[in-house]
């Protein structure tokens, strides 16, 4: 007869392949997505082979840092600097255990994600500088509560920067310089952040910057 801790302690281990299994299986399909959904015109990401099926194999793809390299979780995407063309891919939410994230220097445009909080939840530093990304700051930005280092710098980002990003306790690094924006700068509330607002002309009240208009200091949002 089978004692209970055995029959136990084989559920807790079936539940831990399943768990494993589940995260591996998402994060391949979100790499697959990433390469299906953006143009490669250097042929970079021509090394990422899906039909590969040996443990970790994800974790050899240029640009992939994994948890560890026997299991397929991404731990961060680093594609500075490949040449890609299109937009925000968005199979990215796929890859569940990412904390870092570095699309700089490529040839990405249209708009950041309105609900890019969601499909980068855990992420720590999030680099979109040097693209062609256009349209507003999603205010959602402000739900990434393990941020560290936003860069959105070298854009064509318009609008105000959402003032509720001063919440953000993590935040450390903060760079939007070039682009478009307008109106106030937010206050960050742990008063350690290092920012860089320079070459938007209708920015104010932050450093460097001319004061806010009293009237635009009243629509602060906190």
């Amino acid at each position: 007869m089978v004692k209970s801790s055995q029959i136990f302690t084989s559920l807790i281990v079936v539940n831990f392949l399943l768990v494993t299994s589940y995260g591996t299986d998402t994060d391949i399909f979100c790499l697959k997505s990433i390469k299906d959904s953006l143009e490669d015109p250097y042929n970079i990401l021509k090394s990422w082979n899906f039909n590969n099926k040996t443990e970790g194999f994800i974790c050899r793809f240029i640009g992939v840092e994994c948890w560890n390299q026997i299991e397929n979780r991404v731990l961060i995407l680093k594609l500075s600097n490949m040449g890609l063309k299109g937009q925000f891919p968005r199979g990215i939410g796929n890859c569940s255990s990412l904390n870092g994230l570095d699309l700089s220097m490529n040839n990405l445009s249209g708009a950041i994600p309105s609900d890019i909080a969601t499909l980068l939840p855990f992420v720590v530093f999030l680099d979109l500088s040097s693209n062609k990304f256009s349209g507003v700051i999603p205010s959602s930005l402000a739900n990434c509560s393990y941020m560290n280092a936003l860069k959105l710098d070298q854009n064509q980002l318009s609008g105000q920067i959402p003032q509720q990003l001063g919440l953000l306790q993590r935040l450390k690094t903060f760079t939007v310089s070039n682009n478009l924006l307008t109106g106030p700068v937010p206050s960050f509330t742990n008063g350690h952040v290092m920012v860089n607002y320079s070459n938007n002309k209708g920015l104010c009240g932050g450093p460097s910057l001319r004061p806010c208009p009293k009237e635009a200091s009243k629509k602060l949002l906190y």
